[in-house]
């Protein structure tokens, strides 16, 4: 570790091999930051990322892949962020697990299987919920030490349902009150806020009648047109340079939760 990496702001991104995680990761590394690159599968995304990031500005980013179901992963994790650099300012937590989950299948199944709900509960709460909780708390001494930030990615649906997404509903209700909890637990010394999309990337892979649906909902959007990654990545890099604001959930939603 040189002098000037020990200057340089370090952000570790969950989730940030590909899609709105990629798009932060580059947004803060074109900000002056070192960054931390976590993924679980997607390991040649990483590493491009990685590479590109490099022939920008050298010794500035690196790939760890981490499962973040896992308490011990979150741990290593923790601790191979902290070495890379000796230091961490900020965390973004990323990382999210999105898939329907209809409570109508599961009222009307003719045959139980509790342990495939299980495993969806387990699935998307873990990575949605505890994972961004017990990594904040593992860093916490050491973005205590610079006064560092967290930043959650929530959702509009944490406050208004999306139908047939109950778990996911939950698990980024819980992640807002988890942004709030930890700004008053850990204040002063570190700042914790949130960023709510709304129709940003839609998910891959999309049926026709998914299409459908996304067509109304942007035409239930005041801006009437879906957002754009770095529309995200301007709200998580004014959260990320505030030194006045916290336990705030910001919503780049183009208006759509005014009639949600």
């Amino acid at each position: 570790m040189t002098e000037s990496s020990r200057d340089t702001k370090t952000a570790l991104i969950t989730g940030a091999a590909r899609r709105i995680g990629a798009s932060i990761a580059k947004a803060l590394h074109q900000r002056g930051y070192n960054v931390i690159i976590h993924y679980n599968h997607s390991k040649d995304d990483a590493d491009c990322l990685v590479e590109s990031l490099l022939a920008i500005r050298a010794n500035s980013a690196v790939a760890i892949q981490a499962n973040l179901q896992e308490l011990s992963d979150l741990d290593r994790l923790s601790e191979s962020a902290t070495a890379q650099w000796g230091h961490i300012n900020l965390l973004v937590n990323n990382a999210s697990c999105f898939y329907p989950t209809p409570i109508t299948d599961t009222i009307t199944s003719q045959q139980s299987d509790n342990s495939t709900k299980l495993v969806d509960w387990n699935t998307i709460i873990d990575t949605n919920l505890r994972a961004p909780y017990f990594l904040s708390l593992s860093l916490a001494d050491e973005l205590r030490k610079v006064n560092g930030a967290i930043i959650n990615l929530v959702d509009i649906y944490a406050e208004r349902p999306l139908k047939h997404h109950s778990i996911y509903n939950i698990s980024k209700a819980g992640i807002a009150m988890t942004t709030q909890t930890l700004a008053r637990e850990l204040a002063p010394e570190i700042r914790v806020n949130g960023v709510s999309p709304g129709a940003i990337l839609w998910p891959e892979n999309e049926s026709t009648e998914q299409n459908a649906a996304q067509q109304r909902i942007v035409s239930q959007t005041p801006m009437a047109r879906s957002g754009a990654p770095e529309d995200i990545c301007e709200a998580v890099c004014y959260l990320a340079a505030s030194s006045f604001v916290t336990g705030q959930i910001i919503k780049v939603d183009g208006g759509r939760s005014l009639y949600l």
